[in-house]
């Protein structure tokens, strides 16, 4: 038994049903996000390039930078594949676009939990978190995009290109797995539980660990006057978490439901179906737009607290030089 034809965003082109100015009008959209996403990622890697990014940031937001434009470089494919109705790319095409995909989502989530986990250390422990050295955050960086690699190698070598006849008749070309039904079910939830399931726990974990911190330090001074965390570093933090769970939630929703109770998917008209799938699309890709954003606002909230450190430890040295 085949796997449903809906493994990823971009082998379900709008069916004929749906009519070509529907078509148009996502391929004009897509190509909006695109252009937008582009055009602020490109503008997040200059400015960290510049150094107007914290070095303690720099790194993480150039990774997390570059996974957005490599997912975004395939959007040029989707849309064609939507308005030609059709796959032109052969089957190399298929395993690189799929590749990608799947590539840059499972390094994003994993360079947002590197992330997260560096911010929680500089909170708990900021002296020890100060001696960690750029080599070593690019050395875990590397290591995650391995880890995204490897998970994805095994799509990548088992889609293949086929010809199926679609609702008027007419023969489409489609991406699809060579696997059975069952192997198919254990890998997808498999990258659910690696991109969205297993950082969530631990996202959550480090998020109520810094909510802890920040409690204790309100209501009991347990960090110090001068060591209590600033709620407005979390924020930023906090929302690029939040904007990746919202975009790719519904996109893996999407990808398992129908897996796991498939009379589910089989009573949705095809035009819905169409719809939905290409709805989950445009959420993923509305993610490497909002994140340049929330990079800028990190990266400025994060200067404003280092600099509100640095001037606590310097009036605190004034202070005990004159003796008050």
């Amino acid at each position: 038994m085949d796997p449903p034809a809906n493994l990823s965003s971009w082998d379900g082109p709008l069916e004929p049903a749906a009519g070509l100015p529907g078509a148009a009008a996502l391929g004009a959209v897509l190509s909006l996000l695109g252009a937008a996403g582009a055009a602020g990622n490109l503008y997040t890697l200059a400015v960290a390039r510049a150094g107007a990014a914290p070095s303690a940031l720099r790194g993480h937001i150039v990774h997390l930078a570059l996974a957005d434009l490599l997912y975004l470089a395939g959007l040029p494919f989707v849309v064609h594949n939507g308005l030609a109705q059709d796959w032109h790319f052969g089957e190399a095409g298929c395993r690189a676009l799929l590749g990608l995909d799947l590539l840059t989502m499972q390094a994003s989530a994993l360079l947002l939990t590197l992330l997260s986990t560096e911010r929680c250390r500089a909170v708990r422990r900021p002296f020890r978190a100060a001696r960690r050295s750029a080599a070593r955050r690019h050395a875990l960086a590397a290591a995650a995009w391995a880890a995204a690699f490897a998970l994805a190698l095994p799509m990548m070598l088992m889609v293949r290109q086929e010809e199926r006849v679609v609702g008027d008749g007419r023969a489409r070309r489609l991406c699809v797995p060579t696997w059975d039904e069952a192997p198919h079910k254990t890998y997808l939830t498999l990258l659910f539980g690696t991109t969205m399931a297993g950082p969530g726990l631990a996202l959550g974990y480090l998020y109520g660990r810094l909510a802890r911190a920040y409690w204790r330090s309100q209501t009991q001074g347990v960090l110090g006057p001068r060591r209590r965390p600033r709620q407005r570093v979390f924020l930023p933090l906090f929302l690029i978490v939040l904007a990746f769970w919202a975009c790719f939630l519904p996109f893996w929703l999407w990808q398992l439901v129908p897996l796991y109770s498939p009379g589910t998917a089989a009573h949705l008209p095809a035009a819905t179906e169409i719809y939905v799938n290409f709805l989950v699309t445009c959420l993923t890709y509305t993610n490497s737009c909002i994140d340049p954003f929330l990079y800028t606002l990190l990266t400025r909230t994060y200067r404003q607290y280092l600099r509100a450190r640095r001037a606590g430890r310097g009036g605190a040295q004034r202070t005990l030089s004159t003796g008050h």
